[in-house]
C-alpha cells in the first residue's frame, strides 16, 4: 500500500496526526493509535522530550492511554515508524497481533522480533511517513540519536 491507501486509512491518518502533533510540542514525529473492533480505543506520540521520560515512545503512551482493555486479542497497532525493541517487547507481552507501520526506512527496528513472536507485521512504506522522519533526523540528529540510543 502506498500513499493513496492512507488516505483511505483512517486509522493510520490519526498515527500520523499524533505525529504531528508530537512534532508541534518540540518532540519526536511518531504517532500512534491502537484499534479494537473497527475503533480507535487509544492513541499516543512519541513524549520523551516533552515529559523527560526515556520510556515514553509513541506505542507506549497509546498503550496507556488505552488503559486496561482486558484482552488485546482483536487490536491493531499502528505506528507510523517500525516499533523499537521496547515498543515491540510491548506488543509482544500484550499479544497484540497485528501491527501496521507507516515506515522503516529511516529505523528498521524489530520487525523480525514481533514477526517471530507470531505478530503480523505490515509496512506501508508511506514516503509522508519518511519524509516527516527525514526531515527531523536532518534537523534534530542529536536527539534523533538518543531516541534510538545511539549517542
Amino acid at each position: 500500500m502506498k500513499e493513496n491507501s492512507r488516505k483511505s486509512d483512517p486509522f493510520m491518518k490519526a498515527a500520523i496526526d499524533e505525529a504531528k502533533t508530537g512534532r508541534a510540542e518540540g518532540g519526536i514525529p511518531i504517532g500512534s493509535v491502537l484499534v479494537k473492533d473497527g475503533r480507535i480505543i487509544g492513541r499516543g506520540h512519541n513524549r520523551r522530550v516533552q515529559k523527560g521520560d526515556p520510556v515514553i515512545h509513541a506505542e507506549i503512551d497509546c498503550l496507556m492511554n488505552a488503559g486496561r482493555i482486558g484482552s488485546f486479542k482483536n487490536t491493531v497497532l499502528y505506528s507510523t515508524l517500525m516499533p523499537c525493541y521496547l515498543c515491540a517487547g510491548a506488543a509482544v507481552q500484550f499479544r497484540i497481533p497485528k501491527v501496521i507501520v507507516g515506515e522503516s526506512r529511516t529505523f528498521a527496528g524489530a520487525r523480525a522480533f514481533m514477526e517471530e513472536h507470531g505478530i503480523e507485521v505490515i509496512d506501508l512504506d508511506l514516503p509522508e511517513c519518511v519524509s516527516m522522519m527525514e526531515t527531523f533526523i536532518r534537523e534534530q540528529p542529536r536527539l534523533w540519536n538518543e531516541d534510538i540510543g545511539e549517542l
